[in-house]
């Protein structure tokens, strides 16, 4: 088989998969029809190749010294990837993307709220039905109360899960600098992501089938 023809299989495939992962909608509901009740949100960055001509720029984060594609993701309580964003530029703030993919909105359609860290803060200015908790932040004229302290470290524990999440898609190879367009990066991501689940899934099982005991 040529290397054309095993590229086409592949996109193909790749196509196949990222058409099961589920719209944010879609992935919303699911949750609440299972008794969720709140949703963990953050932003993450994956590392790319350079790419010359001047669309590349916006991939350049200054922070990381390096190019990069941005992505949201949510997942539940227990850190499980529900929902994927589509792939922007290095230089998008979680914000600008949070706006971008209408997740407010969607939260609130669905009747879920999210914990977030000091990077949505500001997404959600509902002071008296809030969505979105985002935690405390000092500055140079407050100083955070110690029950804005312990209201941070609570927040901090809920928020735990997600980074376990990125973690299991961030162990796939590929993920640790894209080769890949950047233009193709979201079919991936969202590929990677129903693959993770898959695996993830069936951890528990085999954990299961192994420690179960065996009769005498």
């Amino acid at each position: 088989m040529s290397a054309l023809a095993v590229a086409l299989v592949r996109d193909e495939l790749i196509g196949l998969l990222a058409a099961q992962a589920p719209r944010l909608d879609h992935a919303l509901k699911k949750v609440t029809k299972q008794g969720g009740e709140v949703v963990l949100i953050d932003g993450t960055l994956i590392r790319t190749q350079r790419r010359t001509g001047r669309t590349d720029r916006r991939n350049y984060s200054s922070k990381h010294r390096s190019h990069v594609l941005h992505f949201l993701a949510l997942t539940d309580e227990k850190g499980r990837l529900i929902w994927i964003s589509a792939a922007r530029p290095g230089r998008t703030h979680d914000n600008t993307a949070a706006c971008h993919d209408h997740i407010l909105a969607h939260l609130r359609a669905a009747g879920l709220g999210a914990l977030a860290d000091l990077g949505f803060r500001g997404l959600d200015n509902d002071i008296l039905d809030p969505v979105i908790v985002t935690g405390y932040t000092a500055s140079r004229t407050h100083k955070p109360t110690p029950g804005e302290k312990e209201a941070n470290r609570i927040l901090a524990i809920g928020r735990a899960p997600v980074e376990h999440g990125f973690a299991h898609l961030k162990n796939w190879r590929i993920l640790t600098k894209l080769r890949t367009d950047p233009a193709r990066a979201t079919r991936l991501l969202r590929a990677l992501l129903v693959l993770t689940n898959l695996e993830v899934n069936r951890r528990p099982m085999i954990f299961f089938a192994d420690s179960r005991p065996r009769p005498a």
